[in-house]
């Protein structure tokens, strides 16, 4: 719509914003032809094709009025071009064509104000520039295609960009991202729906109407723009739930030019199979509920983040190979709902324990799995190291029925693959709230990990949505505007506010309509503190009480060492009460790193043989390697507490800060609820898988199922929160597979009656694991490794034995960074110590839940019995603990632990961990 130029002030003539705000609206054609953008093939249509192709971005908009561009020589003049038809074309010794307006830009050496320069320290240096508009102008000058040129004295071009605008589009439309803004996406009231999208680049944006989910548009109806906040709205005096909706956004795309895109609704609240189309819902609605869904029991809050101990499970894996679960449920949300279902039998044992958490692998709406139809493999009958079962599995990975779901598409709707009935969009909402109310009636709180770090697609790819709204904000960019990828996929950038925003949004939305209790980041190191923190406060208030957040901390790519931000990182998360998980003991104790291959694979750890059982693969390791090992282990054990201190191998008194991890602190977090400690997760091999490797060749099935324990031991007697992933108690493995994110069921198989762990079921998928093949055969074909039903049984039930034993005291949960230094002590340790035995006292005197006067766990590593000599345990009462002492307990081993009273001598089982306590 024309504005009144006299609206504007600027530095040029009038006659060329005048020009500008006159250029007429690209239309598509008429209504008929408009209606058929809804229904067509395409996702996308030009509409005016773009004069030049670059669609590099080196220039900045910082605010609506700075512009800086690094690199650029500070000589010449600069000048920025905006065409409404994409028709720009500014190449070097020539004039600009295509131009519809020009706007000089005068230099700004004015200091930035604190806020700006810090969000942009990054960018380098470079001339700093100034544009004189008024806002409504510049917001029509972000609804076209912008060129920034330095130009020399006849205005011929010497270099040309295209502008980052996110800080131009932060600054003018904040009071979208305010506090107090209105809710995004689909509403429903009385008789009456409005949709709300946030484009503030956008030209035009409509939305089409369909009545059923698959069938033909019958309307298309035209929003409105909001100028403040760059929202575009509709309201209709009508109950429009449960049909379908897309938008078509007319906006400016660099490079390919003005472009009509049809798009699903960023704040999808649910979706039509295979993520086609958004649908208007009330998710207050009571036919979105399964009976009883309002008020149902839920687990107490929790009186500690530390006396988490988390589930990790993937819910096609939960029940996909489960025969006790009917057909039409495996897989599924509803399997949650089987009560005596082999898995949820499980289940009601690890919460009987002490499992707190089941946290579930990615549940929102995933990119990558057919949702109405997938295919299953026909994986051949084979040999143990054959490579046809993963020929078969791989034939059909695009099509088939799983992934891990680190592929996000729309972040707050329901998968449908997980779903009885992905075609019907109503089914997923409610199966999944049954699951919920399933798991909390087993006394079971749910986790739900989400990934707002990436997206799966950006650009005009037909699955990208964010992008396709508002082009080039979403994402954060390198120096030459591309999409960084440092995740696996197309970065986010929720330093960003309405990417932050939406983060924050989305998981409000889950606590509050899906009931979730607490909430596992992928990549959260990529995500600014600030805004987790912020999205702390919003889940805590939606929930009414505290939801647990946890996260990936790893500081890495382009945000590294806070390069752009205070990252949600372990080494910037102190004193934040959000969790990240510590990568110290977990390599400690399983050997070398997540990502070896080749020779690599067979550095052995602190539970696996590290120097005093070599496999003798030519590692070398030594007495030294095994000290620094025991501790780094001692270092979990202490929570991985930055001031903790300890006497370390070489003697000295240090704070774990001090303590060398590959370059890092060993010790940085300020309290042990900022700590997750895991020895296996989805991620990389399991732990059986990876001590096939580094276990010495000969080492029978049994004793591999005592080396599973210790290594869960140490886990679970950690100070933290303790992490377990779903089959680690029954030795699952996936044949070697280090990453089986897209390998199918058949390599992500879960047997909860114990008869099998799934390893030697041929090589795993050539796309991550073939340059290691040969190294995997003779492993693959050694039956010997293979545990039996009894195996697995006795790894099962001392798992569940730990948990009772971490269950039964606060001393291994301990509350705070003061309780760890002043009650936690190690025995056994510096230079002369016997490194394959672990002795932690702990103090219970006085403390609240300790249930003893004393707790001491003795974790003897070696295949052989050890003996340790300690005299400041002499002369004390201790005995086994309770759960040792049951008629059930599943290990007979620390029944031969000696205690001698008067010297303080323990004598402690081959590869044995105990719990002694005094009452």
């Amino acid at each position: 719509m024309p504005a009144d130029p006299r609206l504007f002030r600027f530095a040029t003539s009038t006659w060329l914003l005048a020009a500008l705000l006159a250029a007429p609206p690209v239309h598509a054609g008429d209504a008929h032809a408009a209606l058929a953008d809804c229904d067509s093939d395409e996702v996308g249509r030009v509409l005016a094709p773009a004069a030049a192709t670059d669609t590099a971005a080196r220039g900045y908009w910082l605010d609506r009025h700075r512009i800086a561009w690094p690199g650029a020589p500070m000589h010449g003049n600069f000048v920025l071009h905006h065409s409404a038809h994409a028709s720009v074309v500014a190449t070097p010794g020539l004039p600009v064509r295509g131009s519809d307006a020009r706007w000089p830009l005068v230099r700004d050496a004015a200091p930035l104000p604190e806020a700006l320069r810090r969000r942009f320290a990054f960018i380098g240096d470079g001339p700093r520039l100034r544009l004189q508009l008024a806002d409504d102008a510049i917001r029509t000058l972000l609804r076209g295609e912008l060129v920034l040129t330095q130009e020399d004295e006849r205005g011929r071009v010497v270099r040309s960009t295209r502008l980052q605008h996110p800080g131009a589009l932060d600054d003018l439309y904040a009071a979208a991202a305010a506090g107090h803004a209105p809710p995004l996406g689909p509403l429903l009231g009385e008789h009456a729906s409005s949709l709300r999208v946030w484009a503030p680049t956008a030209r035009e944006v409509s939305v089409c109407l369909y009545d059923t989910v698959d069938g033909p548009a019958t309307a298309r109806l035209p929003l409105v723009r909001e100028s403040a906040t760059g929202a575009w709205t509709r309201h209709v005096d009508d109950d429009l739930s449960g049909r379908a909706y897309t938008y078509l956004v007319d906006v400016v795309v660099p490079g390919t030019g003005v472009v009509r895109n049809r798009v699903t609704d960023p704040y999808s609240v649910a979706l039509t199979a295979n993520s086609m189309r958004s649908v208007f819902f009330d998710l207050d609605a009571d036919d979105l509920k399964p009976a009883g869904w309002d008020g149902h029991d839920r687990p107490a809050p929790l009186a500690s983040m530390v006396d988490m101990a988390i589930y990790e499970l993937h819910v096609r894996d939960f029940s996909r190979d489960d025969a006790s679960v009917p057909a039409t449920h495996r897989g599924t949300y509803t399997a949650f709902t089987q009560a005596d279902s082999h898995g949820v039998r499980h289940l009601r044992a690890l919460r009987q324990a002490g499992i707190t958490d089941i946290h579930l692998l990615p549940v929102f709406d995933l990119a990558t799995v057919p949702e109405s139809v997938c295919i299953e493999p026909d994986v051949p009958a084979a040999a143990a190291d054959s490579e046809a079962q993963q020929a078969a599995v791989m034939a059909v990975a695009a099509d088939d029925c799983f992934n891990w779901g680190y592929d996000p598409y729309h972040f707050n709707a329901p998968e449908g693959s997980f779903a009885t009935d992905a075609t019907d969009p109503a089914v997923r909402i409610r199966e999944f709230r049954a699951m919920v109310q399933s798991l909390h009636a087993h006394g079971l709180r749910v986790g739900m990990d989400v990934v707002y770090n990436h997206t799966t697609a950006s650009g005009q790819s037909p699955r990208s949505v964010l992008d396709r709204v508002v082009p080039g904000y979403y994402h954060r960019l390198d120096a030459n505007g591309a999409v960084e990828r440092s995740t696996c996929c197309d970065n986010t950038a929720t330093e960003h506010a309405m990417m932050a925003r939406l983060m924050i949004d989305s998981a409000g939305l889950w606590v509050r309509h899906y009931g979730i209790d607490s909430f596992r980041f992928d990549l959260m190191g990529h995500q600014p503190r600030e805004a987790m923190q912020r999205l702390q406060a919003r889940v805590d208030a939606a929930a009414g009480r505290r939801v647990e957040l946890i996260g990936e901390g790893w500081d890495f790519g382009e945000v590294a060492g806070g390069r752009r931000f205070v990252q949600a990182s372990q080494g910037s998360l102190q004193g934040s009460g959000i969790a990240t998980f510590s990568d110290r003991a977990r390599d400690a104790i399983r050997g070398g790193g997540p990502a070896d291959s080749g020779s690599a694979l067979f550095v052995q750890g602190y539970a696996n043989g590290l120097h005093y059982a070599d496999n003798g693969r030519g590692t070398g390791a030594t007495r030294s390697d095994l000290l620094h090992a025991a501790d780094l282990v001692r270092a979990g054990l202490a929570g991985t507490l930055a001031g903790y201190r300890m006497v370390a191998a070489d003697g000295t008194d240090t704070p774990l800060s001090g303590l060398d991890y590959k370059g890092q602190p060993a010790g940085y977090a300020a309290q042990p609820a900022e700590v997750v400690n895991y020895v296996e997760n989805h991620d990389n091999q399991t732990l059986f898988d990876i001590n096939v490797f580094k276990l010495p060749a000969g080492t029978s099935a049994a004793e591999r199922a005592r080396v599973q324990v210790l290594a869960l031991a140490l886990n679970a007697f950690s100070q933290g929160i303790a992490y377990f992933h779903a089959g680690g108690e029954l030795l699952r493995s996936k044949s070697l597979d280090r990453n089986s994110f897209d390998s199918g069921d058949w390599f992500n198989r879960i047997d909860w009656t114990g008869r099998t762990n799934h390893v030697g079921t041929g090589l795993p998928p050539a796309n991550t694991n073939e340059k290691d093949w040969d190294l995997m055969r003779p492993l693959m074909r050694d039956a010997a490794i293979s545990p039996t039903p009894a195996d697995i049984a006795f790894t099962r039930d001392a798992f569940l034995d730990l948990l009772r034993i971490r269950a039964s005291s606060t001393l291994l949960r301990l509350r705070n960074a003061e309780d760890v230094a002043r009650r936690l002590r190690f025995h056994n340790t510096g230079p002369d110590q016997n490194p394959v035995v672990i002795v932690g006292e702990i103090d219970g005197r006085g403390y609240e839940g300790a249930n003893f006067q004393a707790l001491l766990y003795l974790v003897n590593v070696s295949p052989d019995a050890q003996t340790v000599v300690i005299p400041a345990l002499a002369g004390r009462d201790w005995s086994l603990h309770p759960v040792h002492r049951e008629p059930g307990s599943a290990d007979d081993r620390p029944y031969d632990t000696r205690y001698d009273i008067d010297s303080g001598q323990f004598d402690v089982a081959a590869r044995t961990a105990v719990v002694l306590v005094i009452d």
